[in-house]
């Protein structure tokens, strides 16, 4: 179990040739609640963002995620088949209130706990505030159904 603030800016590496690509600069989020794909920074000035799929990934490590298919990997392109969401580019859904499927608000999302293997989302990290950081805590919100996501809020059915 991993969650994206432990991936931003790690280093992405061709396991192949041990070439640096880039970094992780953000989560690419299916309706459907599954972490398809990792956006990438590229690493010279005029490099666009580019998509590196779930599939193409061998590792991820502590210190660098390793891509074993350099040839899966393309550029960030807003036209997919299924609606895509990101964490925090493209109006993303980083601190966006969550909401359970009774009308209860859970906080604001600050973060993602998925699976590394399957790419599948088992808990969303939400925040109070500050100051209820301190004092309570973050909270984990732990679900296995799809999030409902509307322009202005998120819905989660817990279990």
């Amino acid at each position: 179990m991993r969650t994206f603030s432990l991936l931003k800016d790690l280093p992405i590496y061709d396991e192949n040739s041990a070439e640096i690509l880039g970094r992780v600069s953000d989560l690419c989020i299916t309706s459907d609640g599954k972490v398809n794909a990792l956006i990438m920074k590229g690493k010279g000035l005029f490099e666009r963002d580019r998509v590196v799929p779930i599939q193409s990934i061998s590792s991820i490590g502590n210190d660098a995620v390793m891509v074993s298919d350099q040839s899966l990997i393309e550029r960030l392109d807003n036209e997919a088949d299924t609606p895509t969401y990101f964490l925090h580019t493209h109006h993303g859904l980083f601190r966006k209130p969550l909401l359970s499927a009774e009308g209860q608000k859970l906080g604001l999302l600050e973060d993602v706990y998925f699976t590394e293997e399957l790419g599948t989302i088992i808990g969303y990290e939400v925040t109070d505030g500050f100051f209820a950081d301190i004092t309570e805590g973050k909270k984990v919100v732990k679900t296995e159904k799809p999030l409902k996501i509307g322009e202005d809020v998120i819905v989660v059915s817990i279990t």
